[in-house]
């Protein structure tokens, strides 16, 4: 019977055994799962349903970048429109006008609303002459800021009705100052706008900037004088690309200077005009040439020294 209470024994001290190592690994168990519970939250609280949320909060580039052109146009529109109304403001301090005359009191847009705007301003200006003059300035600056064509018949008008040094200050001041306004406000709006839909060219405008940056103001003056490029263009692109102020700003002023004097001289002789183009004969192209090649002279003698230096 020994040998059965020893194997009773035995086998319930292997029971005890294999029951004391199960109770353990439960408890093992028991442990691991919180364990566990808790590396799942914490898993749900990196990979699961509040990351997104953290994602949400923090607007990936390209929504910025549509908000910040949507802005853009915002702000653009706004300065456009009380612009606009300041504009309207000056026409209704103008001296009162006959009826006849009222209809030609508008922005030229060619050379015959050219014709009539002159006849009603030169009947005014004696009498009116700041007001008459106050008129043209702002209508200019609006216009250059803003790149809506017609500057050039306000150019013509211009010689018409002053003479001609009051007539070439009066353009250059209003050219660099429109432009300057149409620069820095491309430089608020436009340059996002551009980077937005135009990211590749802008790119490349601004590595050809950063390569002649020591000879900007005789590009920029060379640019002014030839019909290359429009101007309304190089104002709004100028800011975009990197090109300083100073030198956009100074190379404007000298640089709408010979083109201006052609449109001045054309102006004297308005009522026998026909289009735009009887401004510009042979003889004042080649003078802008000559013009253009000297503003460019700096730029060769700079190139030619420094090819012999090396």
């Amino acid at each position: 019977m020994a040998p059965d209470a020893n194997g009773t024994a035995l086998y319930g001290s292997s029971n005890n055994n294999n029951h004391h190592h199960h109770h353990h690994h439960d408890q093992k168990l028991v442990q691991q799962r919180p364990s566990a519970t808790m590396n799942g939250s914490a898993k749900a609280a990196n990979g699961g349903a509040p990351q997104p949320q953290q994602h949400s909060k923090a607007p990936s580039p390209p929504a910025d970048e549509d908000r910040s052109a949507r802005q853009s146009l915002i702000i653009l529109a706004a300065i456009f429109f009380t612009s606009l109304f300041a504009m309207v403001y000056v026409y209704a301090m103008f001296p009162q006008l006959e009826e006849s005359e009222k209809q030609y009191l508008k922005v030229p847009f060619d050379i015959e609303d050219a014709k009539q705007l002159g006849r009603v301003l030169d009947r005014y200006k004696d009498l009116y002459n700041l007001e008459v003059m106050f008129g043209i300035i702002l209508v200019y600056i609006f216009l250059q800021t803003f790149a809506i064509p017609g500057s050039l018949f306000l150019s013509i008008l211009s010689g018409f009705l002053y003479s001609f040094p009051v007539a070439l200050t009066l353009v250059c001041f209003c050219s660099a100052l429109g432009a300057t306004l149409c620069y820095l406000l491309s430089q608020l709006v436009g340059r996002r706008l551009v980077k937005y839909y135009f990211p590749e060219r802008a790119h490349h405008w601004a590595k050809q900037v950063d390569r002649h940056r020591d000879d900007l103001l005789s590009y920029m003056l060379f640019l002014r004088m030839t019909p290359f490029l429009p101007n309304w263009f190089i104002n709004l692109v100028a800011p975009v690309i990197g090109v300083p102020l100073y030198p956009f700003a100074l190379g404007t002023f000298l640089g709408v200077a010979p083109p201006s004097f052609i449109a001045i001289q054309a102006g004297k002789t308005l009522y026998k005009m026909t289009s735009s183009s009887d401004a510009f004969s042979w003889g004042s192209i080649a003078m802008l040439a000559a013009f253009s090649v000297v503003a460019l002279v700096p730029v060769i003698f700079k190139r030619y020294f420094k090819a012999k230096i090396d």
